[in-house]
Parts: C-alpha cells; sequence; structure tokens
C-alpha cells in the first residue's frame, strides 16, 4: 500500500521543524564548498538566508496548499526565495551558484530527513515530494536572478547616459548639451528628460545641442533631434543645433531632411554667439555641469 501525499509532507514538515537548525547548517557548508560561489556570500549571510529560507519552507508545508503551488502561492516562502535570488543578484554572484545552492538545499534536506526513516519506499516518496518542492523554488529563484540582473543592467545603462549626456551651463540662460556617439530612442528620451528639467531649473532661454561628436546623421537621428527640439520649444525655449560639419551637412541634403525651421551653426562657439544674441544678455556665467 503506498504511502499519502499528506502524510510525507508531513514527515517532510516535521524534519524541517525539528531538524531546521541542522539542515540549515549542512546547506551552509554544502554552499561554502562549491568552487562557483567564491567570495560573494559570505558565511553569516548563508546562514541568515538559510534560517529564513527553512523557516519558510516548514511553514509552507504547514499549509493547505498543493506542493506545485506552495513556492508561488505562500507568502513567506515566496517572499524568501525572492529575496535570497535578488541579493544573489545584487552581490554579483554567478547563475550557476544561485542555482547550485538551491540544488544544495535539496541535499541538506534529504540528508536529514533519511536518519529518521527507516523504509526506501517512504524515503523515495519524501525525495519525490522535495524534488517537486525545491524545483519549483529553482524555477522561481532562476526567474528572480534573471529580473534582478536586468533591472541592474539597466539601471546601470540608464547610468552611463546620463554620465555620457551631460547639460551645462555655457552663459546666463544658456544651456548645452554636447552629444557623443550614436543618437538612439533611448538616449534622445534621457537628453530630453535632462535637458527639460534642467531648463526649467535654470530659467533657461537658448539650448545649445552640439553633433560635432556624432558621426553620422541619418532620418532616424535627425527625427531624434526634431523630437528634442520641439521639447525643447514646447518649455519656452529656442533651440541651436552646432557642430554640423561638411560632411554631416552632404547628407542631410542628400536625405531630403528639413532643417529650416532649426537655427544651425557650424561650430559651439557661432551657437553660443547666436543664444547671446536670442537673450540679448553679456553677462558671462562660469561653465558648471548643471545636477540632476
Amino acid at each position: 500500500m503506498g504511502i499519502s501525499e499528506t502524510v510525507i509532507r508531513q514527515r517532510v514538515s516535521s524534519a524541517l521543524h525539528d531538524l531546521g537548525d541542522t539542515v540549515a547548517d549542512r546547506w551552509v557548508q554544502l554552499q561554502l564548498q562549491q568552487s562557483e560561489m567564491g567570495e560573494s556570500v559570505s558565511e553569516a549571510e548563508l546562514r541568515e538566508e538559510a534560517d529564513a529560507l527553512v523557516a519558510a519552507l516548514a511553514s509552507s508545508l504547514d499549509s493547505t496548499l498543493p506542493v506545485d503551488r506552495v513556492v508561488t502561492a505562500h507568502p513567506e516562502l515566496n517572499q524568501a526565495v525572492t529575496e535570497f535570488s535578488l541579493r544573489r543578484a545584487r552581490g554579483g554572484a554567478s547563475p550557476t551558484a544561485t542555482s547550485l545552492a538551491v540544488l544544495a538545499l535539496k541535499e541538506a534536506l534529504l540528508e536529514s530527513v533519511q536518519e529518521s526513516v527507516e523504509r526506501s519506499t517512504e524515503l523515495y516518496a519524501i525525495a519525490l515530494l522535495v524534488n517537486r518542492l525545491l524545483d519549483a523554488a529553482g524555477a522561481l529563484s532562476f526567474e528572480t536572478y534573471v529580473e534582478g540582473r536586468e533591472e541592474i543592467i539597466r539601471r546601470q545603462s540608464r547610468q552611463l547616459l546620463e554620465l555620457s549626456t551631460p547639460v551645462v551651463r555655457l552663459w546666463h540662460h544658456v544651456l548645452a548639451v554636447p552629444l557623443i556617439g550614436t543618437l538612439d530612442t533611448t538616449r534622445t528620451q534621457v537628453i530630453m528628460e535632462n535637458l527639460l528639467q534642467a531648463i526649467q531649473d535654470h530659467e533657461a532661454l537658448v539650448a545649445i545641442i552640439d553633433i560635432t561628436a556624432v558621426p553620422t546623421v541619418d532620418t532616424a537621428v535627425a527625427q531624434h533631434l526634431m523630437q528634442t527640439v520641439n521639447a525643447v520649444r514646447l518649455m519656452g525655449a529656442d533651440c541651436v543645433i552646432s557642430g554640423l560639419r561638411p560632411p554631416i551637412a552632404m547628407t542631410i541634403a542628400q536625405l531630403g531632411i528639413d532643417l529650416s525651421t532649426i537655427i544651425t551653426r557650424a561650430t559651439l562657439a557661432d551657437a553660443l554667439s547666436e543664444a547671446i544674441k536670442i537673450t540679448g544678455n553679456g553677462s558671462p556665467q562660469s561653465e558648471a555641469a548643471v545636477p540632476r
């Protein structure tokens, strides 16, 4: 006669409650033995994670949720697995090390349980339940890890974009954005946000967009420039584009791109001179990066 899942579940739950410290200690040891772990997580942090996850596993098995839904539907366990994965992602641990850590918990739990089990059939049933439970935990851990790393990458990319597109105050009521490299949709959005906020903060009347270091200007780049110019005008400021070198001017003419409504100048010095005329103010301000 087979052993019911309810009985097996109670056995695993009892083991987690009675031998929780043993399971946690063994899990920490197994992780420290893994070469993939490196030094990304300290032993104290591993023990804190182990205590939280083992306690959450015990609590989840005491619930009435089906085993296949425990990891996703039990709040405490879901949070414990999620926080475990996010800490690993933020700490720079590899996905391999994170996956192996979850597998090591299986080993630690089964080692502790088998000491109190006499029949092989019961141990087999327990192993199946533990595998189902921790495989689901592993899947959630991997998904959370990937999402966490993607968020970190997005945030770092955003920071790099902001650093590569500083808003500089050239003159009283005159701001400038020196562009370097390719201008794409994401970068255009960052430029517009930073520039419009700077216009508001400094009551700027003219914004100079310098494209001297932009290698090429095609239809897409021209559209991005137009979007930025239109946004600046909506803020009540004029816009001047500088850095139009002969090759870029020829390309724009050949593509039939109409920049006739925008003030353009060959150099940043010429653009600044034009901006001073527009503002009607000859009092210089020391050049400084505009804080964001």
